[in-house]
Parts: C-alpha cells; structure tokens; sequence
C-alpha cells in the first residue's frame, strides 16, 4: 500500500514541474522531496520520473500514478468535508419511533423545522405502539421514540429508557351531536355511567384506560366496540352508536360530534421523548428541540381548541332529516362495521 504523503508528492511534481516547486508547495527540503520520490519508485518498481541534465518530467507511469494520486486526494478531501458534515449535525441519519396520534400534529410540526434547518440529514420514521419500539431504541435501532403513558395504567419497566416530558394530552368526552349533555360546557364521568361506550384496547391487557377510571368512580361501563383507530371511534360515536373518550391529538375530524372535557385529574396521556443514553449521533439534540418547540406551541393550541368557552368543542356536520332522526334521543341508532 503507497504512503499517502509519498503520492502527494508526485502528485506536486505532476503540477509544478520541478523537484524544487513541489519542494516550497509541501513545505519540504528539495532533498526531503527527493528521498521520498526515491523511496516511492522503490515500493513502485519502475521509476516515476524521467530525470534530464536539467530537466524533470514524469514517466508514464508516474503520471498514471500522478492521476491516481488526484483521485485519492479528491476522495480524502471529500471524506473530510462528509465527516465535518456528519459532526456538526449537517448530515446524517435520524431515526424516529413514534405512535399514531403523535404523527398527526406534533411530529410533523417538529419535522417541518427540523428538516428546514438540515436538508442533508436522512429520516427514518418508524411507527408503532411504545412497547413495540422501546426495545429497539435500547438496541440501537432507533435514536429516539416518542412515547405516551397514563397514569391510571403506567408502563414502566426496568430496562425503560429515560423519558423527558414533552407535554399533556388530555383525554376528551365524545358524545353524538345532540346527545342530551352535549349542552354542558364539562362533564363528570359518572355523569355518563349509564352510556354505551366505545373505548380502546388497554395499554397492558385488554382492560382500558376507561374501564380502569370507571372502577374508581364505581362503576363498569358498558363497552359496545374496542378500537385503537380513533376515526372509527369517532364513526361510531357519530353514529349514535355510544360515547368515548379520546386523546385530543386524536381529535383530528370531530365533525358531527361534541366534544366536552372532563373533570378528572388522571385522564390524560403524558407524552414524551425516551432517548438511548450514550447515543453518539450528533442530529438528535437538535431534533429534541424542535419537538420540545412544538410540543409547547401544541399544548397551548389544544388548550384553546378544547377549553370549555372554546366554540370549536361541538362542531356539528350538516345532516339530513333521516340521519337525524335516527341519532337523535330516543331513535334507532345506526351501526357500522
């Protein structure tokens, strides 16, 4: 294998002609140049310059080897300025665990600036339930996952990564448009203990966030359908079908439905960033600012959208009679699949 400063130094001959010249651009001694060029044609086995009674010129060979020189230079110049890139947080790769509802609003809105700041940085977004990408993230697969929990159903294993709080999601009583306390600016849950509900699948079984706060506020909830997709949620609730609870991120078409909060302190979802401690990738704390950015701005959006005085908390579709008639109190609700 050729020394690197030995061919930069028949790549310096190649341009300037002379021993000398090469000598004064590589800061070097005219002999130091020579003893090089020598050595270089020894490891060769063929000689690289023609040398005259006062004139140098390359061989051949030496200028097959003087082009090659210039690739390796051009290569080595290019890997420096990549990995200066890679350091300063220009370029990279950045990869993202995240669940549904956190792809709705807050990632994209983190993701706009993010990307704004470094076009050269690749993405990888990868979605999936917390349990699923937790473990990916402490096997190095991924650099961060967005995260949820609640605390009526806490997931906290020993193995977890640390979690840095980005925000509260507060979960939001969904009734039919003209259900009979859609007029009330708040509810109480017990307020609606004699409803059908449509709930989602639990965070650890099959029992619910839901089912979880109605025990404590003493009494089971008549569960009709468990959906994770909130736009058949809000479907079914739409269709008279039942009433829900949703997270407001997950309010993104709440057309044809009421929505009203809730007086509970533990009905919300804690969201937050899990991130991979040691993690030599240099893009993700500036990533981690911009969700932070977003997270805030989010929060207090959400916080007018769904406020009690908030005009946007029922936000009724245009119905036919017949569609009404069949949601309304005392009709034939209608189902779907």
């Amino acid at each position: 294998m050729f020394n690197t400063a030995r061919l930069q130094v028949v790549l310096e001959i190649a341009r300037h002609g002379t021993i000398v010249a090469a000598a004064e651009q590589l800061r070097l001694s005219p002999s130091a140049v020579s003893h090089q060029l020598a050595t270089l044609e020894q490891e060769a086995g063929v000689a690289l310059v023609d040398r005259g009674p006062r004139s140098l010129r390359l061989t051949v060979a030496g200028q097959r080897l003087a082009d090659y020189a210039q690739q390796i230079a051009d290569l080595m110049s290019a890997a420096r300025d990549e990995l200066s890139a890679h350091g300063e947080g220009r370029r990279g790769v950045l990869r993202i665990g995240f669940f549904a509802t956190a792809g709705t609003e807050l990632l994209p809105r983190a993701l706009s600036s993010f990307t704004a700041e470094h076009p050269q940085v690749e993405l990888a977004l990868i979605l999936g339930q917390p349990p699923e990408l937790l473990p990916r993230l402490n096997q190095g697969e991924l650099d961060l996952v967005v995260v949820f929990n609640h605390p009526l159903s806490p997931v906290r294993e020993a193995s977890s990564p640390a979690v840095s709080p980005l925000m509260v999601d507060p979960q939001l009583v969904v009734l039919p448009a003209h259900h009979p306390l859609a007029g009330r600016r708040r509810l109480r849950l017990t307020d609606l203990a004699d409803e059908p509900w449509i709930t989602t699948l639990g965070v650890r079984d099959e029992v619910s966030v839901l089912e979880l706060a109605a025990r404590a506020e003493g009494f089971q909830p008549r569960i009709r359908c468990r959906s994770d997709h909130y736009e058949v949620v809000l479907g079914l609730v739409r269709a008279g079908v039942g009433v829900a609870l949703v997270p407001s991120l997950g309010l993104r078409n709440p057309g044809g439905v009421a929505v009203r909060p809730l007086t509970h302190a533990n009905l919300h979802r804690e969201i937050g960033v899990a991130l991979r401690p040691g993690n030599p990738n240099p893009v993700v704390g500036s990533f981690v600012d911009r969700l932070t950015d977003a997270a805030a701005g989010l929060s207090q959006e959400l916080a007018e959208r769904w406020s009690p005085a908030s005009r946007s908390t029922a936000v009724p579709q245009r119905r036919s009679s017949a569609t009404a008639a069949r949601s309304a109190p005392g009709g034939n609700a209608a189902t779907t699949a």
